[in-house]
């Protein structure tokens, strides 16, 4: 795996406040669409790219310019509440988001547009295809699993993570500052191979709303959707990561025979792994991740 030069602290200030720049200059450049903003970049098929949790919509910037050549217009979504961004009061934040989301994809009449997520995007992605497959064309959910909260047991259950659940949203809107962010500077080390977008995963994280966060993180982690995957009747491409894991004792056998376990329910679906990408595939791994967005955007719908 390669290594990387550790910034220096002056560079790190730098990079923090540039980083914060980026995301203000990101909010103010999408169109506000409800509680979300959308930017639209490019011209030709319509592709929904959707962040992940505390993330903000450049999470998609340099994997949505290298599909230009393909005539992709991207729709870069930022969720409310993170990264800065304006936050919603909403009771069920997930729901919500997939409601407006098809609502964007109606009001602005996208003839089936691709929908590609990635963590908390691409588990919101999964909820559009299931409960309206016929608005969508194709799903490209990277590093997602059907339920987050197997990841503390095997057996568990919607019910039984329940309270360790509710001890997580606690924590997250209890906690003082400083543990809150040596928390966050802990959670992000591991998510992203180079120093400068670990660096922007804190300011995000920093910046998100904390009754956002920590909804979302609950309703993700007591929301089982394996037993409902086969609602998903459009085709599904799966791009998941394991290096990450290798520390606590994960394989890329074992990592894909558990996204199968996952989406076994999801006819047809597509599974693929990265070498080496950690959590943000598109920035760790990103001719990969690219070379198999734009092979399965070139893909015809199987007949029937």
């Amino acid at each position: 795996m390669p290594q990387h030069r550790r910034p220096s602290a002056l560079r790190r200030v730098v990079f923090a406040l540039t980083a914060l720049l980026a995301a203000s200059t990101a909010q103010a450049a999408g169109e506000r669409f409800q509680d979300l903003s959308i930017e639209v970049v490019g011209k030709g098929r319509p592709v929904l790219m959707i962040p992940g949790l505390n993330s903000a919509a450049e999470t998609w910037r340099e994997t949505c310019q290298a599909l230009q050549a393909d005539k992709v217009q991207c729709h870069l979504v930022q969720f409310p509440g993170l990264a800065g961004a304006p936050a919603a009061k909403t009771e069920a934040y997930n729901d919500a988001m997939r409601d407006q989301l098809l609502a964007y994809i109606e009001q602005r009449k996208l003839k089936h547009p691709v929908v590609m997520g990635h963590s908390l995007g691409g588990f919101v992605a999964l909820k559009m295809g299931m409960a309206k497959p016929q608005a969508i064309d194709k799903l490209i959910i990277v590093d997602t699993l059907g339920f987050l909260g197997s990841l503390f047991g095997p057996g568990m259950t919607e019910e039984t993570i329940r309270p360790m659940a509710e001890n997580t949203r606690k924590l997250i809107l209890t906690q003082d500052e400083a543990h809150y962010r040596r928390g966050i500077a802990a959670t992000v080390q591991t998510m992203a191979h180079d120093d400068d977008k670990v660096a922007l995963l804190r300011q995000w994280g920093e910046a998100s709303d904390r009754p956002t966060t920590a909804q979302a993180m609950f309703e993700m982690m007591t929301t089982d959707l394996r037993p409902q995957l086969d609602k998903v009747k459009v085709p599904t491409l799966v791009l998941a990561g394991w290096a990450a894991g290798v520390r606590y004792g994960g394989t890329r056998d074992s990592t894909l025979a558990m996204y199968q376990q996952h989406y076994a329910r999801l006819d047809g679906v597509r599974i693929e792994l990265s070498q080496d990408g950690y959590h943000f595939l598109m920035w760790d791994d990103p001719k990969w991740l690219q070379g198999e967005v734009r092979g399965f955007l070139a893909q015809a719908k199987p007949a029937g």
